[in-house]
């Protein structure tokens, strides 16, 4: 019988290259994930994970800029004593052109890494490349998130990590506000806002649709029942449709007035289903909640 070799992802690349949203996006996936994780520390890392009987076949950490204390050069030894231990290891390098970090960093004003150092934004991405030149040159992939959201980046990790591991569709729940425009990849869009809206209950309005007060106050409306249950039908019937096809995810996006309580419950709502049911690949997005 053949067994699947348990798998160790390392997450590396440029600060604000999308590492974080990576590491989540393999956390919806199961992955048991650590941030930040000493770079010496790998084999004992999955040495400790493996010992008892709870195995974990899947798990990710992030290296990069922040580990001063490891010699990144050391890298490739660490992933060959994993790989004694009976894992097989991908180091995938998030990379992003200098000026979509810059701007990035310009429009969240967070402090990069080794700007503690007095370097000039410019400067520090600069020797930020020449300190990662060691996992750069190891990485069996390379993604690179200069013109990518956040919605793609999600969608690139699924493609990249998780093509041809299941032949289940990973499905991708978002939810908007249709004042804020509809996601341009979105595969399947629908509309709630001929739903009863929350947001005129003085008490309601300031949750979102992952509060119980809101998800109470929307499951006691039979239309809402009722557009849960039809979509879900068409889901379940259509979905196997896409899997036979070469199609590696698809995204369902609910859209209301505001994006915070009709479109988050819908999406959260149709997760529960589809989890429930069996499927493993299954994420959530709140555009407006991020």
């Amino acid at each position: 019988m053949n067994t699947i070799k348990p798998v160790l992802t390392v997450v590396s690349g440029l600060s604000g290259s999308g590492k974080s949203i990576a590491l989540r996006t393999l956390e919806d996936l199961d992955y048991y994930c650590v941030d930040n994780l000493p770079a010496e520390l790998l084999p004992d890392f999955v040495k400790n994970l493996t010992r008892d009987d709870k195995q974990r076949s899947r798990l990710a950490v992030s290296i990069d800029v922040r580990n001063h204390s490891s010699d990144l050069s050391r890298v490739g030894e660490w992933l060959s004593a994993v790989g004694a231990l009976g894992f097989d290891y991908r180091l995938v390098y998030f990379d992003t052109a200098d000026a979509a970090l810059i701007k990035r960093y310009s429009d969240t004003r967070r402090r990069h890494p080794l700007s503690h150092d007095g370097l000039a934004l410019s400067d520090a991405i600069a020797r930020e490349r020449e300190l990662l030149r060691p996992l750069r040159a190891l990485a069996d992939i390379v993604i690179d998130t200069s013109d990518m959201n956040v919605h793609q980046l999600r969608k690139a990790v699924l493609g990249e990590l998780e093509a041809g591991t299941k032949r289940q569709v990973s499905l991708l729940f978002e939810s908007f506000a249709y004042k804020r425009g509809i996601p341009g990849d979105a595969d399947f869009v629908f509309d709630a806002r001929c739903l009863p809206n929350p947001h005129w209950d003085a008490a309601l309005r300031p949750l979102s649709g992952r509060d119980s007060a809101v998800r109470d106050f929307l499951e006691e409306q039979p239309s809402v029942i009722e557009f849960v249950d039809q979509i879900s039908v068409f889901l379940d019937t259509w979905l196997p449709r896409f899997e036979s096809e070469t199609r590696s995810y698809v995204t369902v996006a609910f859209g209301c007035t505001g994006g915070k309580h009709r479109s988050v419950y819908l999406a959260e709502k149709l997760t529960q289903h589809f989890r429930q049911g069996g499927r493993e690949n299954v994420l959530t997005f709140h555009r407006e909640l991020e």
